[in-house]
């Protein structure tokens, strides 16, 4: 993916993101689930303005926002629109297409659709950590791959998930045909 293809409006984005593949080491999956956040909105970090926090949010397309979920889960965005926007896509699910006995070790005994059904335990499948919050997705460490050639997903939209905030904004891009898309709370 190029950086022109993060400098798009973040509902732009979060759509087309989903039958891309997200690339890690020797694990990769297809995004199959993806939620928008924009700093004008109050579901988003970066409502806040620019903090120690949110800086990454603020740094220009094309990067990994990863942060720290109920003190416990790594989750991973792709930052989006232009430089001094704050604006990311939240990877909430995957399929998983390589690595996958990684995956099961690292995630335990869970059923195969259950490894990377929700954006903390993606990351954790895939080996994602804080230390690569700001790297680059375009020619980091975390790779976020084009579509494969023919494949177009059946892309419906819904309401985010977990959130008290802007919850009503129909800001959720699923793939209708995934097993893996992560459940309702």
């Amino acid at each position: 993916m190029t950086r022109d293809f993060y400098a798009r409006p973040v509902n732009e984005v979060a759509r087309d993101l989903v039958g891309c593949v997200v690339r890690h080491g020797d694990t990769a999956g297809r995004i199959v689930e993806t939620e928008s956040y924009h700093e004008e909105e109050p579901a988003c970090h970066a409502f806040v303005g620019l903090t120690p926090r949110t800086h990454t949010l603020f740094e220009g397309p094309g990067l990994a926002y990863v942060y720290r979920s109920y003190g416990v889960h790594a989750l991973l965005n792709a930052v989006v629109e232009p430089k001094g926007v704050g604006a990311a896509v939240l990877i909430r699910a995957l399929e998983p297409l390589e690595g996958i006995e990684v995956m099961r070790a690292r995630r335990g005994p869970v059923h195969d659709a259950d490894h990377c059904s929700g954006p903390g335990k993606l990351t954790q499948a895939l080996g994602i950590w804080l230390d690569l919050n700001a790297t680059s997705l375009i020619d980091g460490p975390i790779a976020i791959e084009p579509r494969a050639p023919g494949y177009e997903p059946d892309t419906v939209t819904g309401t985010r998930i977990g959130i008290t905030r802007a919850a009503e904004l129909p800001w959720r891009y699923c793939d209708a045909n995934s097993r893996n898309v992560s459940p309702p709370r």
